[in-house]
């Protein structure tokens, strides 16, 4: 019997890889997973030396090309991750710029300013922070004025127009004072009728707002009072520079011509304020006087456009610290309300939302004796229970206190 012709020598057109069952291996040496071809994949020797495959036909080869491309190098995409991080520096710098601003006076807010200001300069200059601002407009953002939740029960058409009359700019800082001048406060509506009903507006940060959604859905109830919701989350007395509450008092005064306005903020003030260029610290004589100032002239603001003030007080808080500032906050406010006995009411919220001793306390039972839960797992804010259980409170106060005839008490 003749010899089985030789095997061809593999084409010179590109490697050669045999197939085995430990994978691919350029057969050129001879090799499948590292052992000659002759001792994998072929069956007993056939009586020539040589081993035949186990289905008797020829091996099998398979010929790959090789892709062996060079990769990214890693200064590269140094290199790319860089440009990308500037570009996007830049077209953000004013935002950047201004949420440094609107952060709490200190050392960290200096060092963000001085950071932000050349390339937010830059940014303005080239025209870069406009494309930031186009693409805020088209998805509806309006960054810059500060969170809001806006709720009305009486919706309001349009754009909200600024009072008129030509007034300044407020001055981040400053204690604004009224707007206009009135000597008497015109009294309170004591028997409000459908025909002729109370006008409420209720302001504040976003605690006054756990408690404005269920009071003006009270007030409305009654059928003789059109209430109105300005709730600002974030906002406060202390930082006019970040959301002017002021401002926009006047603006609400303004459109809606409440008579009285219910208040309910400070969650937020406990911190340095700056008046005329100068920090004051929190925790410092000057710090409750300017806030005091603050307190005062919000009240001012809303006596000289004849509407009465109901203030809030915050509430018992989890926290020890937090309490504690707190109860710096309404005394405070307090303290303005006394000194204004005719234009603005004090209600507390600490016998109305704390436990037998004032503290906080996240249940309270309700007149039937179960058991509600009043606060949000935070230990700051009300939860539905609790913005219930003090609205009532504030309508028991305006019939008592203001002398308001409501239906339903």
């Amino acid at each position: 019997m003749a010899p089985p012709p030789p095997t061809p020598p593999p084409s010179s057109s590109g490697p050669l890889f045999g197939v085995g069952d430990d994978g691919l291996t350029d057969a050129s040496a001879g090799r499948v997973g590292g052992r000659r071809d002759a001792d994998r994949g072929r069956g007993p020797d056939n009586g020539h030396g040589r081993g035949g495959n186990e289905g008797g036909g020829p091996d099998v080869h398979v010929r790959l090309r090789s892709t062996n491309q060079p990769g990214i190098s890693w200064t590269r995409m140094l290199f790319i991750g860089a440009v990308c991080f500037a570009a996007w520096l830049l077209l953000d710098a004013p935002s950047l710029q201004h949420s440094a601003a609107v952060s709490p006076v200190g050392a960290r807010r200096t060092v963000a300013l001085d950071l932000t200001g050349p390339v937010a300069a830059l940014s303005r200059t080239v025209g870069l922070s406009h494309v930031v601002g186009w693409t805020d407009g088209a998805f509806g953002r309006t960054p810059g004025g500060g969170p809001s939740l806006a709720l009305a029960v009486r919706a309001r058409t349009g754009a909200r127009p600024r009072p008129p009359g030509p007034g300044p700019h407020p001055v981040a800082g400053a204690t604004p004072g009224p707007a206009t001048t009135t000597t008497t406060l015109p009294a309170l509506n004591g028997h409000p009728t459908p025909a002729a009903p109370l006008r409420v507006l209720v302001v504040g940060d976003s605690i006054g707002s756990d408690l404005g959604q269920p009071l003006v859905a009270d007030l409305a109830a009654t059928g003789v009072v059109t209430p109105v919701l300005d709730g600002r989350v974030d906002t406060g007395l202390s930082r006019p520079d970040y959301f002017d509450w002021q401002a926009e008092l006047r603006v609400d005064l303004a459109n809606d011509q409440p008579r009285l306005v219910v208040v309910m903020m400070g969650a937020n003030d406990t911190q340095s304020l700056v008046e005329g260029g100068t920090t004051i610290p929190y925790g410092t004589p000057a710090w409750n006087a300017a806030y005091g100032r603050r307190v005062g002239a919000f009240i001012d603001e809303a006596n000289a456009a004849g509407a009465h003030v109901l203030w809030v007080g915050m509430p018992p808080m989890a926290g020890a610290q937090l309490d504690g500032e707190m109860h710096v906050v309404n005394s405070v406010a307090q303290s303005e309300i006394a000194a204004r006995p005719v234009g603005a009411t004090y209600l507390s919220s600490t016998g109305v939302l704390g436990d037998g001793q004032g503290n906080f306390t996240a249940y309270l039972p309700d007149a039937s004796g179960a058991e509600v839960n009043i606060r949000t797992p935070d230990g700051i804010h009300l939860a539905p229970g609790g913005g219930r259980r003090l609205s009532k409170a504030v309508l028991a106060s305006m019939r008592s206190a203001l002398h308001i005839d409501l239906p339903g008490g």
